[in-house]
């Protein structure tokens, strides 16, 4: 068996477990050998756990031996990305003046995933606390595609979709500031979901009002994002939108159940502009088909006025100059130019600024409220072409099909950022493959909290599509 369940879904190894067919020592111990196998191409890991994990997998072999009652995720492997505290277990922040940080609680969010008996078997890689698109650090290194080595991961949950993608474990946590969980999960051609603002407890955030970032699941399938949802939704006492949330049945839910007739999907490509390669305009315009083969009406909305990323900068950059101005000031040697460099773009942004950037955030939601009373979903593509190289600079220049663009961030995820700042459920989805052979998104939006719904249009489109079958070369040994 071995290396072969590596490449089944939390789903099935959580029926498998349920039968007696398989013990989470055996799945462990052969994720466990991906990762040692994998990680020295990919780099995706910044801390492996194997030790650890092995020691919870026996303790949760002894539970299903002795009929005890177990959880939704009881021996199922998992990992999580270097921004998200794991008790007594090192979260780097991808920094290196927290090289040695060990926090003494577990977010929330993974609290519940390790309640539930899932098994944590290493932290992947983030660039410094996750503030850009691409994931490189100099605590470790460069994250590499899993499906050409050439190529950047995306960023910032590089390393959660690399390990996804390559099989090394089917669940891993993710973050989701601006992007961060949907751009490596289209890179790699792996599920990555922004749930809406308030289904998962986000229990490390400073600024719980005016929060946009999420902590997020990224996996192979529909069914198993919607199995990791099912455990980590929920109100907390720590995060004000939570509270009061109602927690659906997201398995039941995700199901690919009937059809989308009586579904209006509103599509855009980009906002003007915004060019996007041929590649990926011709994979979006066969998702289209296949949402109309599913019954979805189908009707064009302008993207005009959508060039968000101006507004999406003034508050982020402000809450990270915020938070981390002192530690600049105190290790410049340690941290890279990339991140100084968005440190002081900062200062130019006044108090004014910022405040007119959070009026600007409440118009968007509003925008999006209205199309939404108009369509019961958004489709974009996630990305406007593939992967970008390995040694791609956050400040260079962008090449789609073979014209040079300014600024990576508005020409390479036009669409992502906007629903950070909305709050409404965004998910990427494999779509197709590129000619070089990289994996494409579809990027589909859902009103805001109905996160169940968004998941079951996903499973559908998954199983009229046809992409689950492909892995990228060499991660089966």
């Amino acid at each position: 068996m071995g290396n072969d369940l590596c490449f089944l879904s939390a789903t099935e190894l959580r029926a498998r477990i349920a039968r007696k067919e398989v013990s989470p020592v055996e799945i462990t111990r052969a994720v466990l050998a991906q990762a040692e196998r994998l990680q020295p191409e990919l780099n995706c890991f910044i801390t492996l756990c194997g030790d650890e994990a092995l020691a919870q997998a026996k303790q949760a072999e002894r539970q299903i031996m002795a009929g005890e009652p177990v959880g939704l995720l009881h021996g199922i492997p998992l990992t999580v990305k270097d921004l998200v505290n794991t008790k007594g277990v090192r979260t780097t922040f991808g920094a290196v003046p927290y090289k040695e940080n060990v926090p003494a609680a577990d977010a929330v969010a993974f609290g519940r995933l390790r309640a539930q008996g899932a098994i944590l078997v290493g932290k992947t890689t983030t660039p410094e606390f996750g503030t850009k698109c691409l994931t490189d650090s100099p605590l470790f290194g460069r994250t590499r595609n899993a499906w050409d080595a050439g190529r950047s991961s995306g960023g910032s949950s590089g390393g959660a979709a690399v390990a996804v993608a390559s099989g090394i474990a089917p669940l891993a946590v993710a973050t989701d500031g601006g992007g961060s969980t949907r751009i490596p999960a289209a890179c790699n051609g792996v599920v990555g979901i922004k749930q809406s603002n308030g289904v998962i407890p986000h229990s490390q955030v400073e600024d719980a009002f005016g929060n946009q970032t999420y902590v997020t699941p990224t996996t192979r399938t529909v069914a198993d994002t919607a199995l990791m949802m099912q455990a980590m939704a929920g109100g907390d006492a720590s995060d004000p939108w939570s509270i009061g949330v109602p927690v659906p049945d997201y398995i039941e839910g995700a199901a690919p159940r009937g059809d989308l007739r009586g579904r209006k999907v509103l599509f855009c490509l980009s906002p003007p502009g915004r060019p996007v390669s041929a590649d990926v305009a011709a994979a979006f315009k066969a998702s289209l088909d296949r949402l109309a083969g599913l019954g979805a009406e189908l009707e064009e909305f302008s993207g005009e006025s959508f060039d968000i990323e101006p507004i999406w900068r003034a508050i982020n950059h402000t809450v990270w100059r915020t938070r981390f101005g002192k530690l600049a000031a105190d290790h410049r040697d340690d941290l890279s130019e990339a991140f100084l460099k968005q440190l002081a773009l900062a200062t130019e942004v006044s108090g004014a600024d910022y405040q007119r950037a959070m009026f600007d955030r409440t118009a968007l939601f509003r925008r999006i409220q209205a199309l939404l009373a108009r369509g019961d979903l958004l489709a974009m593509p996630t990305l406007t072409r593939t992967a970008l190289p390995i040694e791609q600079d956050l400040f260079g220049t962008i090449e789609i099909d073979g014209k040079v663009f300014d600024s990576v961030r508005p020409h390479w995820f036009p669409w992502t950022m906007l629903f950070n700042m909305t709050g409404h459920p965004a998910i990427t989805m494999p779509a197709g493959f590129g000619r070089d052979g990289l994996p494409i998104g579809l990027h589909l939006v859902g009103r805001f909290r109905a996160d169940a719904e968004l998941l079951r249009v996903a499973a559908l489109f998954e199983s009229a599509s046809d992409l689950l079958g492909r892995w990228p070369q060499g991660v089966r040994g």
